[in-house]
């Protein structure tokens, strides 16, 4: 049996991660944006200017966290603040990163990436995700 699986271009990757930023300039922010596939690997990823150059690797780990666990940062954050274990287990883990931002890229139900935003507010950087999603049709 052969099974196919959708796959995230590098140009939808890159149109992502454009959306993103298009975003985070009608809000006035700045942001780094950060784009895996489904294996994890960098397909896309931009800072813009004036942005600490740690908030990319923020971005990235909110990319690989969303795509790892295949839900947004923000709900691993909610679930890290009512279960001590759970919290403990996860800081123990490398690119692991509870601050909403991350969100999975889902094409008919499967992941196919993440997606991360950094730079401002939770709920900014959570807007800027989504408008890019849904700038792409992958919402």
């Amino acid at each position: 049996m052969i099974l196919l699986r959708p796959v995230l271009s590098s140009a939808t990757a890159m149109a992502l991660v454009q959306s993103a930023v298009a975003h985070a300039q009608t809000l006035g922010i700045g942001i780094a944006v950060a784009v895996v596939d489904a294996g994890g690997a960098v397909q896309a990823m931009w800072r813009m200017d004036d942005v600490a150059p740690v908030v990319a690797d923020f971005a990235l780990d909110k990319a690989m966290t969303a795509r790892m666990l295949k839900s947004a940062t923000a709900a691993l954050g909610e679930r890290m603040e009512v279960s001590a274990s759970f919290r403990h287990g996860m800081a123990s883990r490398p690119r692991m990163l509870a601050w909403g931002g991350g969100l999975p890229i889902l094409h008919e139900g499967l992941v196919i990436g993440g997606i991360g935003v950094s730079g401002a507010k939770d709920t900014d950087d959570i807007a800027c995700a989504e408008a890019a999603l849904r700038a792409a049709g992958l919402v």
